[in-house]
């Protein structure tokens, strides 16, 4: 839970993750509106063009979709994602339905000349819950060099200030790859300064056109996790790893050698929500996957119902339970409150029950396997 800055605005409410049975349904729920963008950001997973995909979802569809969702008790949360879903006519429509529904929203804009000052007051004025907007560089020069367009940097500061003013939290979202690897700490001092609510670092998953960047080592990974976990002892705001879930595993062991019992209480309250379980990812064109960075097609949702997807699915089954995950992965004694980035081992191993290898820690079940020389097994997927 982030904390409020004298800025005219409180703290988003608290994501009660504790309420959910992520058997049954899902917390998050993002739907990528559309794949259109003008910015041609190097890392995008979506592989965004200029011109929106003939097929997408036509608004009724949409209102079918939020019928759907509704169905899952309690209501998921929202994130209208792209693309730049600002490219998508029906945006406002589908947000104001979903928030009549009942749903918290959050939406992702790009930073481009479509994100105005009147655009962020109407996302608050329909009662959109969160802002998410993408910081991947502390200075314009390292900024627009990852989104492919000048501007882009000022555009995102505007961005925020004008949410600031309109009294919409914000969540910063902050790509981890080789050209960004150096200057997270500065992006996240510049962010105490800009008093944001959120702030999500993401690592890098090699799919769609991430998979020209080049990744950082397990290594650098395990360090700039020690980095963020003390970095937040003094942050003002709350800070979560996106397909880096061994964050978790890096904070229980050094909260637990401090003898920290506040922070380990807080820490497990966020356990369990990754692709796939309490996760799910809804494509431009209907298409069902556990996650926008694990695209794996499960159902599509002009043809088959989230709901009984998401339950039943034998890969989202699977992913639901960490005692089926391979390799160091299954047998790690954090398995349950991390469990590794999904996406991660799919991407690196096409398995997606399969294990991290962005993750250093040996598990000592994993090592006495190889001190004996036994294989783990593998998946069925």
């Amino acid at each position: 839970m982030s904390r409020p800055h004298g800025n005219g605005f409180g703290a988003p409410p608290p994501i009660p993750a504790r309420k959910y049975d992520f058997r049954q349904g899902p917390m998050l729920v993002y739907w990528e509106v559309t794949t259109a963008c003008d910015l041609a950001c190097q890392h995008c997973r979506a592989n965004a063009q200029i011109w929106r995909h003939p097929q997408e979802l036509t608004r009724e569809e949409g209102y079918r979709l939020l019928e759907q969702l509704a169905e899952f008790d309690p209501k998921p949360h929202i994130v209208f994602t792209g693309g730049d879903p600002l490219k998508h006519p029906d945006l406002f429509p589908w947000i104001e339905r979903a928030v009549e529904m009942g749903f918290l929203a959050a939406v992702t804009p790009a930073g481009t000349p479509l994100l105005t000052r009147e655009v962020i007051q109407r996302f608050k004025d329909v009662g959109v819950w969160m802002l998410s907007v993408s910081l991947d560089g502390s200075t314009p020069e390292r900024h627009d060099a990852v989104r492919m367009v000048p501007g882009s940097f000022e555009r995102t500061l505007n961005a925020i200030h004008w949410a600031k003013e309109a009294g919409l939290p914000l969540q910063i979202n902050s790509l981890v790859a080789r050209m960004t690897y150096d200057d997270i700490p500065n992006i996240g001092r510049l962010l105490v300064e800009l008093g944001v609510d959120r702030w999500s670092v993401f690592f890098l998953v090699p799919v769609g056109r991430g998979k020209i960047l080049g990744t950082v080592t397990p290594e650098e990974t395990e360090r700039l996790l020690e980095w963020l976990y003390e970095f937040q002892k003094t942050a003002p705001f709350a800070i979560k790893t996106t397909e880096a879930h061994h964050y978790r595993r890096v904070a229980l062991q050094k909260a637990t050698a401090e003898g920290n019992q506040r922070k380990l209480q807080a820490l497990r309250r966020g356990f369990g929500i990754r692709d796939g379980s309490g996760i799910v990812f809804i494509s431009h064109i209907g298409e069902i996957t556990p996650a926008g960075f694990l695209p794996v097609v499960t159902g599509n949702v002009r043809t088959h119902h989230i709901v009984q997807v998401y339950r039943e699915h034998p890969l989202f089954v699977g992913l639901r339970d960490p005692d089926r995950y391979q390799g160091k992965c299954g047998v790690c004694e954090y398995r349950r409150v991390c469990g590794g980035s999904r996406a991660q081992a799919y991407a690196y191993t096409g398995d997606p029950l399969g294990s991290d290898p962005t993750c250093i820690y040996i598990p000592p079940a994993a090592a006495q396997a190889a001190a004996t020389n036994r294989q783990p097994p593998t998946s069925n997927f």
